[in-house]
Protein backbone atom coordinates (compact mmCIF):
# COMPACT_ATOMS: atom_id res chain seq x y z
CA UNK A 1 0.00 0.00 0.00
CA UNK A 2 1.52 3.34 -0.79
CA UNK A 3 0.36 6.72 -1.90
CA UNK A 4 0.33 7.94 -5.13
CA UNK A 5 0.29 11.72 -6.06
CA UNK A 6 -1.86 13.52 -9.05
CA UNK A 7 -1.78 16.11 -11.13
CA UNK A 8 -5.06 17.50 -12.26
CA UNK A 9 -5.28 19.62 -15.14
CA UNK A 10 -7.85 22.11 -16.33
CA UNK A 11 -7.50 24.37 -19.03
CA UNK A 12 -3.70 24.50 -18.75
CA UNK A 13 -3.73 25.25 -14.96
CA UNK A 14 -3.36 22.64 -11.68
CA UNK A 15 -6.36 22.28 -9.92
CA UNK A 16 -8.66 20.92 -7.56
CA UNK A 17 -11.89 20.35 -8.36
CA UNK A 18 -15.14 18.23 -7.32
CA UNK A 19 -15.06 16.07 -9.89
CA UNK A 20 -18.66 15.27 -10.57
CA UNK A 21 -19.36 18.90 -11.28
CA UNK A 22 -16.74 18.64 -14.61
CA UNK A 23 -19.83 18.80 -17.50
CA UNK A 24 -20.20 20.79 -20.54
CA UNK A 25 -21.71 23.89 -19.67
CA UNK A 26 -20.41 26.24 -16.87
CA UNK A 27 -17.43 25.58 -15.09
CA UNK A 28 -16.92 23.35 -12.30
CA UNK A 29 -16.52 23.69 -8.92
CA UNK A 30 -13.34 24.48 -8.13
CA UNK A 31 -11.28 24.31 -4.03
CA UNK A 32 -7.99 25.03 -5.52
CA UNK A 33 -6.29 26.84 -8.35
CA UNK A 34 -2.18 26.59 -8.32
CA UNK A 35 0.31 29.49 -9.35
CA UNK A 36 2.69 26.95 -10.14
CA UNK A 37 3.42 24.82 -13.51
CA UNK A 38 2.46 21.76 -13.72
CA UNK A 39 6.32 20.88 -13.87
CA UNK A 40 6.73 21.86 -10.71
CA UNK A 41 4.82 19.23 -8.92
CA UNK A 42 6.20 17.19 -11.63
CA UNK A 43 9.67 17.57 -10.49
CA UNK A 44 8.49 17.73 -6.67
CA UNK A 45 7.17 14.03 -7.17
CA UNK A 46 10.61 12.87 -9.17
CA UNK A 47 13.07 14.85 -5.96
CA UNK A 48 10.34 12.55 -3.56
CA UNK A 49 11.02 9.48 -5.56
CA UNK A 50 6.85 9.09 -6.19
CA UNK A 51 6.30 7.39 -9.23
CA UNK A 52 3.30 5.90 -10.34
CA UNK A 53 1.43 9.22 -10.22
CA UNK A 54 -1.62 10.39 -12.33
CA UNK A 55 -1.62 13.49 -14.57
CA UNK A 56 -5.13 13.65 -15.71
CA UNK A 57 -6.21 16.01 -18.53
CA UNK A 58 -10.04 17.52 -17.03
CA UNK A 59 -11.15 18.21 -21.09
CA UNK A 60 -9.24 20.39 -23.88
CA UNK A 61 -6.33 23.22 -23.08
CA UNK A 62 -3.90 20.88 -21.49
CA UNK A 63 -1.76 19.56 -23.76
CA UNK A 64 1.23 21.73 -23.46
CA UNK A 65 1.11 21.48 -19.75
CA UNK A 66 1.13 17.96 -19.75
CA UNK A 67 4.04 17.77 -21.57
CA UNK A 68 5.83 20.35 -19.35
CA UNK A 69 5.02 17.87 -16.81
CA UNK A 70 6.27 14.36 -18.51
CA UNK A 71 9.66 16.01 -19.48
CA UNK A 72 10.18 16.85 -15.91
CA UNK A 73 9.68 13.46 -14.87
CA UNK A 74 10.18 10.95 -17.89
CA UNK A 75 8.38 7.83 -16.56
CA UNK A 76 7.37 8.96 -13.87
CA UNK A 77 3.62 9.75 -14.68
CA UNK A 78 0.83 7.77 -16.11
CA UNK A 79 -1.03 10.16 -18.17
CA UNK A 80 -5.19 9.97 -18.57
CA UNK A 81 -7.95 11.99 -20.37
CA UNK A 82 -8.60 11.99 -23.69
CA UNK A 83 -6.73 8.81 -24.57
CA UNK A 84 -7.14 7.01 -27.67
CA UNK A 85 -5.69 4.33 -29.81
CA UNK A 86 -4.54 6.90 -32.10
CA UNK A 87 -3.10 9.19 -30.20
CA UNK A 88 -1.48 6.85 -27.19
CA UNK A 89 1.58 6.44 -28.52
CA UNK A 90 2.44 10.05 -28.89
CA UNK A 91 1.92 10.29 -25.00
CA UNK A 92 4.19 7.38 -24.24
CA UNK A 93 6.71 8.79 -26.87
CA UNK A 94 6.27 12.16 -24.31
CA UNK A 95 7.56 10.22 -21.82
CA UNK A 96 4.35 8.73 -20.25
CA UNK A 97 5.18 5.68 -18.06
CA UNK A 98 1.23 4.50 -18.76
CA UNK A 99 -1.64 5.42 -20.45
CA UNK A 100 -5.09 5.80 -18.62
CA UNK A 101 -8.10 5.41 -20.32
CA UNK A 102 -11.70 4.99 -19.63
CA UNK A 103 -14.55 6.30 -22.20
CA UNK A 104 -12.50 5.09 -25.24
CA UNK A 105 -13.34 1.86 -24.22
CA UNK A 106 -17.01 2.22 -23.91
CA UNK A 107 -19.63 3.04 -26.33
CA UNK A 108 -23.05 3.28 -25.46
CA UNK A 109 -22.48 2.19 -21.85
CA UNK A 110 -20.98 -0.91 -23.21
CA UNK A 111 -17.39 -2.02 -23.36
CA UNK A 112 -16.04 -2.08 -27.20
CA UNK A 113 -13.91 -4.98 -27.42
CA UNK A 114 -12.41 -4.26 -30.35
CA UNK A 115 -11.31 -0.92 -28.68
CA UNK A 116 -9.39 -2.52 -26.01
CA UNK A 117 -7.57 -4.60 -28.71
CA UNK A 118 -6.86 -1.21 -30.72
CA UNK A 119 -5.40 0.22 -27.35
CA UNK A 120 -3.57 -2.79 -26.75
CA UNK A 121 -1.98 -3.19 -30.07
CA UNK A 122 -0.91 0.28 -29.71
CA UNK A 123 0.77 0.17 -26.09
CA UNK A 124 1.13 -3.39 -25.00
CA UNK A 125 -0.62 -4.44 -21.28
CA UNK A 126 2.13 -2.92 -19.19
CA UNK A 127 1.80 0.27 -20.34
CA UNK A 128 -2.10 0.34 -20.37
CA UNK A 129 -4.58 1.63 -16.72
CA UNK A 130 -7.37 1.25 -17.17
CA UNK A 131 -9.58 3.32 -15.42
CA UNK A 132 -12.85 2.41 -13.74
CA UNK A 133 -14.05 5.16 -12.01
CA UNK A 134 -17.79 4.57 -11.02
CA UNK A 135 -20.89 5.67 -8.75
CA UNK A 136 -23.72 3.77 -7.21
CA UNK A 137 -26.93 2.78 -8.33
CA UNK A 138 -29.10 0.68 -6.02
CA UNK A 139 -26.20 -1.82 -4.11
CA UNK A 140 -23.56 -1.76 -7.28
CA UNK A 141 -21.47 0.41 -8.65
CA UNK A 142 -21.29 1.10 -12.48
CA UNK A 143 -18.36 2.57 -14.14
CA UNK A 144 -18.92 6.02 -15.53
CA UNK A 145 -17.76 7.84 -18.81
CA UNK A 146 -17.28 11.28 -20.49
CA UNK A 147 -16.20 13.35 -17.22
CA UNK A 148 -18.40 11.15 -15.40
CA UNK A 149 -21.61 12.05 -16.67
CA UNK A 150 -22.73 8.96 -18.04
CA UNK A 151 -23.68 5.61 -16.43
CA UNK A 152 -22.23 2.17 -18.10
CA UNK A 153 -23.68 -1.07 -18.27
CA UNK A 154 -20.12 -2.32 -16.79
CA UNK A 155 -20.45 -3.38 -13.03
CA UNK A 156 -17.27 -3.45 -10.59
CA UNK A 157 -17.45 -7.15 -9.65
CA UNK A 158 -14.92 -9.80 -9.93
CA UNK A 159 -15.91 -11.25 -13.45
CA UNK A 160 -15.61 -7.65 -15.02
CA UNK A 161 -12.52 -7.35 -12.99
CA UNK A 162 -11.30 -10.47 -14.35
CA UNK A 163 -11.81 -10.03 -17.71
CA UNK A 164 -9.77 -7.05 -17.92
CA UNK A 165 -6.75 -7.98 -15.61
CA UNK A 166 -5.40 -9.39 -18.39
CA UNK A 167 -5.56 -6.51 -21.10
CA UNK A 168 -3.66 -3.61 -18.34
CA UNK A 169 -1.47 -3.61 -15.71
CA UNK A 170 -3.52 -1.87 -12.85
CA UNK A 171 -6.46 -0.20 -12.37
CA UNK A 172 -7.49 3.35 -11.27
CA UNK A 173 -10.97 3.75 -9.48
CA UNK A 174 -12.60 6.78 -8.38
CA UNK A 175 -15.05 7.00 -5.58
CA UNK A 176 -17.09 9.88 -8.31
CA UNK A 177 -19.71 11.03 -5.86
CA UNK A 178 -16.98 11.79 -3.30
CA UNK A 179 -14.20 13.19 -5.57
CA UNK A 180 -12.73 16.46 -4.68
CA UNK A 181 -15.39 16.73 -1.63
CA UNK A 182 -13.44 15.75 1.67
CA UNK A 183 -15.96 14.18 3.11
CA UNK A 184 -14.41 10.46 3.65
CA UNK A 185 -14.00 7.36 1.76
CA UNK A 186 -16.50 5.25 0.27
CA UNK A 187 -16.15 2.20 2.81
CA UNK A 188 -18.07 -0.55 0.70
CA UNK A 189 -16.09 0.48 -2.40
CA UNK A 190 -12.71 0.12 -0.69
CA UNK A 191 -13.99 -2.81 1.30
CA UNK A 192 -14.86 -4.64 -2.36
CA UNK A 193 -11.88 -3.56 -3.75
CA UNK A 194 -9.89 -5.15 -1.55
CA UNK A 195 -11.76 -8.82 -1.77
CA UNK A 196 -12.13 -8.77 -5.58
CA UNK A 197 -9.46 -6.67 -7.71
CA UNK A 198 -6.54 -9.30 -9.13
CA UNK A 199 -4.39 -6.34 -10.03
CA UNK A 200 -3.01 -3.38 -8.19
CA UNK A 201 -5.34 -0.90 -7.83
CA UNK A 202 -5.55 2.98 -6.44
CA UNK A 203 -8.46 4.14 -5.12
CA UNK A 204 -9.00 7.83 -4.69
CA UNK A 205 -12.16 9.76 -3.39
CA UNK A 206 -12.45 11.33 -0.39
CA UNK A 207 -9.39 10.95 1.68
CA UNK A 208 -9.00 13.52 4.49
CA UNK A 209 -6.78 12.21 6.93
CA UNK A 210 -4.74 9.30 8.08
CA UNK A 211 -7.76 7.47 9.59
CA UNK A 212 -9.14 7.24 5.83
CA UNK A 213 -5.79 5.85 5.07
CA UNK A 214 -6.07 3.56 7.70
CA UNK A 215 -9.42 2.66 6.92
CA UNK A 216 -8.36 1.89 3.32
CA UNK A 217 -5.15 -0.34 4.63
CA UNK A 218 -7.83 -2.31 6.64
CA UNK A 219 -11.00 -2.74 4.80
CA UNK A 220 -8.73 -2.92 1.28
CA UNK A 221 -6.49 -5.37 3.04
CA UNK A 222 -3.50 -3.65 2.71
CA UNK A 223 -3.88 -4.34 -1.38
CA UNK A 224 -4.92 -0.76 -2.53
CA UNK A 225 -2.86 2.07 -3.22
CA UNK A 226 -4.61 5.60 -2.93
CA UNK A 227 -4.11 9.04 -3.89
CA UNK A 228 -5.01 12.61 -2.15
CA UNK A 229 -6.65 15.70 -3.81
CA UNK A 230 -8.19 18.26 -2.34
CA UNK A 231 -6.68 17.54 1.54
CA UNK A 232 -3.36 17.83 0.78
CA UNK A 233 -1.50 20.82 1.88
CA UNK A 234 0.28 21.51 -1.59
CA UNK A 235 -2.94 21.55 -3.14
CA UNK A 236 -4.38 24.18 -0.58
CA UNK A 237 -5.45 21.43 1.90
CA UNK A 238 -5.84 21.61 5.44
CA UNK A 239 -5.62 18.30 7.08
CA UNK A 240 -2.99 16.04 5.27
CA UNK A 241 0.76 17.15 4.45
CA UNK A 242 2.15 16.23 1.93
CA UNK A 243 5.28 15.50 3.77
CA UNK A 244 3.74 12.95 5.86
CA UNK A 245 3.01 10.70 2.86
CA UNK A 246 6.20 11.17 1.14
CA UNK A 247 7.47 9.86 4.90
CA UNK A 248 4.50 7.39 4.95
CA UNK A 249 5.64 5.90 1.63
CA UNK A 250 9.21 5.64 2.78
CA UNK A 251 8.41 3.78 5.94
CA UNK A 252 6.53 1.15 3.94
CA UNK A 253 9.53 0.73 1.40
CA UNK A 254 11.62 0.05 4.61
CA UNK A 255 9.39 -2.92 6.01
Amino acid sequence: MRFRPCIDLHRGVVKQIVGNTLGDRGDPVTHFESRRSSAYFAELYRKDRLPGGHLIMLGPGNNAAAARALKAYPRGLQVGGGMRADNVRHWLGLGASAVIVTSFLFQDGRLQRHRLEDLLEATGSDRLVIDLSCTKRGSRYFATTDRWQNFTHFEINRPNLELLAGCCREFLIHATDLEGRQEGITADLVELLGDISPLPTTYAGGVRSFEDIERIERLGQGRLDFTVGSALDIFGGRTLRYADLVAFNRRRAQS
